[in-house]
């Protein structure tokens, strides 16, 4: 289907079209959609950061991200859930650009994580992309239920007795470390496409969770390898074709349904 050459990278991102379009089905079920851009901005200030500390960029942007995700419950106690968020966006896109504009290097670095690093994939990624997308769908699958339930019935936890941070926090850590993970190898911008869109034309056309489930899966699955074909047969970078092309699916499914 595509030369030896592109094998590996391509098998790299269909691990992650698989697993962010069910992980962005759950933020939006949260209205917490903006923390794929939020996430993602902030892995890649940390990745900027951990070249400055002589680390490997994605340490830094896993542990940027984990540390946003375990303090985002103690920082909503004080701040409004819209604002949460956009200030943690704020917060990684000031940092990358301060680090871009004192490091010789880091402008070259961050452009890289920004508009992704596909073609670059090698076994060692590959391997631990698919490792983490295995162990990161088996651990989505064990707090979906307390996910939803915890949604449809606010008073969930309480009645049961049980305290909801457990649940809330894992998930927030699971969502951070996935986006730093998709982000240092999709950039930014593709990785917040297949968190968003596939589930925004779910949530709109199926009729219950399981089939929103499996049609942001076959989109997000469906415009990925559209969108790498594509990109290798007009010579073009990958994330900006996957967002057109999901874009138009978008648009053709908004005017079909009207």
């Amino acid at each position: 289907m595509f030369p030896d050459l592109f094998a590996i990278p391509f098998l790299t991102g269909l691990c992650l079209a698989v697993l962010l379009p069910l992980l962005g089905c759950y933020l939006r079920l949260r209205d917490e959609w903006l923390a794929a851009l939020a996430y993602a901005h902030v892995a890649a200030g940390g990745a900027l950061l951990a070249m400055l500390a002589g680390l490997p960029p994605p340490v830094g942007g896993v542990a940027a991200a984990a540390a946003a995700a375990l303090a985002k419950e103690p920082l909503a106690a004080r701040l409004p859930a819209s604002a949460l968020f956009p200030l943690l966006l704020l917060f990684g896109w000031a940092v990358g650009m301060l680090v871009a504009a004192n490091h010789p290097l880091a402008e070259r670095v961050g452009s890289a994580l920004f508009d992704g690093q596909l073609y670059f994939a090698d076994a060692g990624r590959l391997a631990t992309v698919a490792a983490g997308t295995l162990a990161c769908l088996l651990v989505l699958r064990r707090l979906s239920r307390p996910l939803l339930l915890s949604q449809l019935y606010p008073d969930h936890f309480r009645l049961r007795g049980e305290a909801p941070w457990p649940v809330h926090s894992g998930f927030d850590l699971l969502a951070a470390l996935v986006l730093a993970l998709a982000t240092t190898t999709l950039g930014v911008m593709a990785t917040f496409a297949l968190v968003f869109v596939p589930p925004c034309l779910a949530f709109r056309r199926a009729g219950d969770w399981r089939r929103g489930l499996r049609l942001a899966l076959l989109v997000s699955v469906g415009g990925y390898i559209a969108a790498f074909a594509m990109a290798l047969w007009f010579d073009q970078p990958f994330g900006p074709v996957l967002a057109i092309l999901l874009i138009l699916l978008a648009g053709i499914a908004a005017c079909s349904r009207s």
